[in-house]
């Protein structure tokens, strides 16, 4: 028999897609054979000539699952979807079938199930397969994953508590992501006050890490629309801070922290050239990440010359530096398969931080007790 998790979120930018990475590897130390659902996917992209949700497409590519694609993204919402379910186009009874289709071809095929939900527990509701009735359909035992935090993180989940439970599919556990270290045991102290008298075991999970956090120049490059010029080796770069390149050269330099991601307009030729000569020093180069170039008024020939020389990683847009800058600043970096050094940061925190058998136990012993007759089987 297959076992299941449901990987349930209170919200957005919890860390989700984190903890279905990391239980998946985890699982394949205790399991022969684990697969990986994206259920009801709301961003999609091509792979491998098929339209499926980013997250399966990375759980693929990370762990070599690319024969299983079409089961691991059986519904995806991609643009105009809700506009064809509303004309009638599209019905939930279809999207169901499609759901436990593929549930029911990745059990037989495999010993260890991780589904994973898409953001707060109300999503989907508009084609009628919010995540709570996704868990249900598929009778896997549920797992929510919420932010860092005391209260906030209370009110969040008492919120999505009540849908799964109406929806015959309770929190078997929660799991407490993002957490500052400083404050991890007290948080999780208070936590486990609220939720023990409501039957909802508490555990602790990764710590808040710039190094999962913050986005890469490759990132970047995705976000802007432009190509990363420079140093092809860079992409991965991490980006711990961004800085506008408003104030004079020398105050420019003299703020530059560690990994720093330069925002300068075009026309700044002193302030261009100086980064392009200190890149080619260690102290600084560890300094300086890469620049965005923006701005309509174009880049002096021997600035640009010296630009490419120096091999500087840039991306050059003609947007406007305020608009640039609020972008990357306003971006929440998500993890892409190419992301070697995260997925490896994660791979081995993961050992050393998530009991994974004491999850498996837990869940399944809960999932067991209060066993009900699934969806797909009413």
């Amino acid at each position: 028999m297959c076992r299941k998790i449901f990987i349930a979120a209170t919200g957005q930018n919890t860390g989700k897609t984190t903890i279905s990475l990391s239980l998946v590897h985890l699982a394949r130390q205790k399991y022969e054979r684990v697969g990986f659902i994206k259920a009801v996917g709301p961003k999609c992209q091509e792979f491998n000539g098929t339209v499926v949700d980013k997250d399966a497409a990375l759980m693929a590519r990370v762990f070599g699952l690319e024969e299983d694609i079409c089961h691991m993204s059986p519904v995806v919402l991609g643009r105009g979807s809700t506009k064809r379910f509303l004309d009638g186009a599209l019905t939930t009874a279809e999207l169901e079938d499609r759901l436990l289709t593929a549930c029911r071809e990745m059990e037989s095929k495999y010993d260890f199930l991780v589904i994973e939900g898409a953001g707060h527990g109300g999503v989907g509701s508009v084609v009628g397969l919010n995540n709570a009735r996704v868990a249900r359909l598929c009778d896997a035992p549920v797992v929510m994953v919420s932010g860092g935090g005391i209260g906030n993180v209370i009110d969040s989940v008492l919120l999505n508590l009540s849908l799964y439970r109406a929806e015959g599919a309770p929190a078997t556990l929660l799991l407490v992501n993002r957490l500052l270290a400083e404050k991890r045991d007290e948080s999780l102290s208070y936590l486990a006050k609220a939720f023990t008298p409501l039957g909802l075991p508490v555990m602790g999970a990764f710590d808040y890490s710039p190094v999962l956090a913050n986005p890469t120049l490759n990132h970047i490059s995705r976000l802007l629309g432009a190509p990363l010029q420079g140093d092809p080796t860079a992409r991965n770069r991490i980006i711990h801070h961004i800085q506008l390149g408003a104030a004079s050269s020398q105050k420019v330099i003299d703020g530059l922290a560690a990994s720093t991601l330069l925002v300068s307009t075009g026309s700044r030729d002193e302030l261009l050239v100086t980064l392009s000569s200190l890149y080619h020093i260690p102290d600084y180069r560890a300094r300086i990440a890469g620049l965005v170039v923006s701005g309509h008024a174009p880049v002096s020939a021997v600035t640009q010359q010296i630009l490419d020389a120096s091999g500087i990683p840039y991306v050059r847009i003609h947007e406007r530096t305020a608009d640039a800058f609020s972008a990357v600043t306003g971006h929440v970096a998500k993890i892409s398969a190419e992301d070697a050094e995260k997925i490896e940061h994660i791979r081995s925190s993961a050992e050393q931080i998530i009991d994974f058998d004491a999850i498996d136990r837990l869940v399944w012993r809960s999932h067991e007790g209060s066993r009900h007759v699934p969806l797909s089987a009413a």
